[in-house]
Formats: structure tokens, sequence, C-alpha cells
């Protein structure tokens, strides 16, 4: 079950959450952001459409801007797909080190009238810095990623994009708002 939600403090932005778990991420790594030279960031709830979250926090930072940098919106797998991409990234030699951070600030895109949604999600964010070793058995062990684009209908927000654009009335609606059918996304994910 789960014992705590946390809500991003007023004014609170997902990049500022970003740039806490990366800054600590870079302390426990003991590096400085100016080894980093891709810099991934897992979001669906960006600061803004554009710039990039990831350019965001490459600012705050302070990561070059010779590094790559960019977002990968995979909703709750979000995290999983950045690190892979890293470390495809990371493996095949072009780039050294990767800041991966995975950060959501989904207290934003809740319906706090819907109490199917509202208590389940919260706000937060962290962070892992991928890089070769010469040390024997270090790395991504494996991943298998894979997407149910025939269940779509299931957790989604309506409205907000490009093929149903915000109004006065959908937002009064709250269509810009998470919606889930909580029973056929629990089992789908008991049976995958």
């Amino acid at each position: 079950g789960i014992r705590e939600r946390r809500i991003a403090a007023p004014g609170e932005a997902t990049s500022d959450m970003a740039v806490a778990a990366g800054q600590r991420a870079l302390e426990n790594a003991g590096m400085k952001a100016e080894e980093i030279d891709l810099l991934v960031v897992a979001t669906m709830t960006a600061d803004m459409p554009m710039p990039a979250a990831a350019c965001l926090i490459q600012h705050k930072l302070g990561v070059p801007s010779s590094a790559a940098c960019f977002d990968m919106n995979a909703a709750c797998s979000g995290f999983v797909y950045a690190l892979d991409t890293a470390c495809a990234m990371v493996s095949s030699g072009r780039y050294n080190k990767a800041l991966v951070i995975g950060a959501e600030k989904l207290s934003q895109i809740v319906d706090w009238q819907d109490r199917t949604t509202c208590v389940l999600f919260g706000d937060g964010a962290g962070a892992v810095i991928i890089g070769t070793s010469e040390e024997p058995n270090r790395g991504l062990l494996g991943t298998k990623l894979g997407a149910f684009g025939d269940s779509v209908d299931l957790l989604y927000i309506s409205h907000g994009g490009t093929s149903a654009p915000s109004t006065t009335e959908s937002i009064a609606a709250r269509d810009h708002c998470m919606r889930m059918k909580g029973k056929e996304v629990f089992k789908l994910a008991v049976r995958v």
C-alpha cells in the first residue's frame, strides 16, 4: 500500500526537484556537472512545453552547453526508458558520463475531485549517473521495453495536446487532468 505521498512545495517546479536530485547524484558520485556530456530527463510534467526540461536543468546545474540534453515522455515507465537509452548511448562510446533524471509534478495534472486518481499520484525526482567502468560485472544487466498502444484509454489526459487543444470549456470540465480506469490498469500491470 501507499504509506506516504509527497507534494511539491508551492512554487516548486519539476525542474527544481530534478536539479536537487541531480545535485545529489553528482555529490554521491564525487563528480562535477562539467563532466556530464549527456542529460536525459524522464518527465511528462515539464515546467513548460518548450524548451525541454533538460535544457532548464542543464542551465541550473551548470552542465556544459556541449552536452546533449533531451526529455523523454514515457509516463510511468519514463525513467526505465531514459535509463536504457542513456546506457545505450554511453556504451556506444559517443558519450562518457550521463545524468539520468526522473522527475514528475503529478499533483498539477490530477483532478483533486477524482478520488480514484488523486490519492495515487504525487511529486518527486530521482537521478543516477551512468558512465563506463573497467570493473567487471558493472552496468545495466538488461531491460525489455514495451508499450501497450492498444490500451491508451486506460490512463490518459484527453485535452491539452494538438488533437484536442485546451479551451475555456475543457479547463472548466477538468479535461486537462489525468483520467484512469483503475481496475483495468491494475489487471494489466499484474498480468504484465
